[in-house]
């Protein structure tokens, strides 16, 4: 049998999805480990969709999505970021996680290098690998309230440099860039002629911080990555988009032609309700993870245990150091055996994880305080 290429062979696995699955086998166990909002969907939503497939909309569309949903999509965005977006800068995907992969695969050459963070999303790394290029990481330290430095990110750069992924708010850390570190992070991807990919999957999601785009300080050089999964529950829906420069629609739909051509019809048309709809879903959702996190915070105080207050996002980072002996991915299969509580390991999202966890605030109140209140007093 012949072999299989060797860059995918060398593809990590992903521990959320590993510790998720073992406990979706496990009979009662509290899922804490995975981002699923656990709200409904709003109905208008669910019906904009079903009224496409009632009409059978279900033909080809464009490579960059229709041009309502591009415009809805740049409304959002500009309207959220004080920013003028054109329809023409938006490009419609199936998820962010598409749109991380069409972005790397754009400005990428084999061998190239990519910035990204850790503590980070582990598809950042996962996805450069894919397409040949290097991820290098680039620390966040508790000391630092993980939080890029210009000086760590100064050390690493180097000729094959391209690309500096940014993540705000963070998942895992549910950190939140300030307005002068973002633009302090732009002029450093100035200062070395980098791009700057922006994942604000999270940016309906802050707690008393705003959200900052860097695209609000560089249209030339950033391009975001946008998705309805969390902020309307859409997760299996796979809608997003990236708001790109000026100049780049060409490259996006030759690359959107080749991967999966286009976004289905009905998913487009959901989202459009969405973006234009009530946000009723967005504010009910945001005060239930705040008060969630306030909760849980509260929960981690009483047991001793030292967690990051999260500014943003649906995620606490805890420190289990104390219990993990080294070793946290085997630590959170040893606690979903015992306790029936799964927690995503922080080795999931890089080496400056180890002896932490992400927990994820999105479920309902007593199951995650039931949760939390398992875990091992410090």
């Amino acid at each position: 049998m012949p072999s299989i290429a060797k860059h995918i062979e060398q593809l990590p696995s992903n521990q959320i999805r590993e510790i998720t699955q073992a406990a979706w086998a496990t009979p009662n166990a509290i899922v804490l480990s995975i981002g699923e909002p656990a709200f409904p969907v709003p109905r208008h939503i669910l019906d904009a969709g079903m009224a496409a497939l009632d009409r059978d909309d279900t033909n080809y569309t464009p490579n960059e999505g229709i041009a309502p949903l591009r415009r809805s999509f740049a409304e959002w965005f500009g309207r959220r970021n004080r920013m003028d977006v054109t329809q023409h800068r938006v490009y419609v995907t199936a998820g962010a996680q598409q749109g991380l992969h069409l972005a790397m695969s754009m400005l990428l050459d084999a061998g190239d290098e990519v910035l990204i963070p850790n503590p980070g999303y582990p598809t950042f790394a996962m996805t450069a690998q894919l397409v040949h290029a290097r991820p290098v990481s680039y620390p966040l330290r508790p000391e630092n309230g993980f939080q890029p430095h210009i000086s760590d990110l100064e050390e690493l750069v180097s000729s094959r440099t391209r690309l500096l992924v940014l993540n705000s708010p963070s998942n895992p850390l549910g950190a939140v860039f300030s307005e002068e570190l973002t633009r302090d992070l732009v002029r450093f991807a100035q200062r070395h002629d980098l791009w700057i990919l922006s994942d604000e999957c999270y940016e309906a999601f802050t707690y008393g911080v705003p959200h900052v785009s860097p695209a609000r300080f560089d249209a030339t050089r950033v391009l975001t990555s946008l998705t309805l999964s969390k902020t309307f529950g859409l997760t299996g829906l796979r809608i997003g988009a990236l708001v790109l420069p000026e100049g780049l629609g060409a490259e996006f739909n030759a690359v959107m032609e080749s991967i999966v051509s286009c976004v289905g019809a009905a998913q487009q048309y959901a989202a459009i309700a969405a973006l234009t709809g009530p946000t009723d879903y967005v504010e009910t959702a945001a005060h239930h993870y705040r008060s969630n996190r306030d909760a849980a915070a509260a929960e981690l105080s009483s047991l001793n245990i030292k967690y990051l207050e999260a500014q943003g996002a649906f995620y606490l980072w805890a420190d289990m150091s104390h219990a993990t002996g080294g070793d946290v991915r085997s630590w959170v299969r040893t606690f979903l055996a015992e306790q029936g509580v799964a927690v995503a390991p922080g080795t999931a999202f890089g080496s400056q994880g180890e002896g932490w966890i992400r927990i994820a605030l999105c479920t309902d109140r007593e199951s995650l305080l039931t949760g939390v209140s398992r875990l091992p007093k410090r």
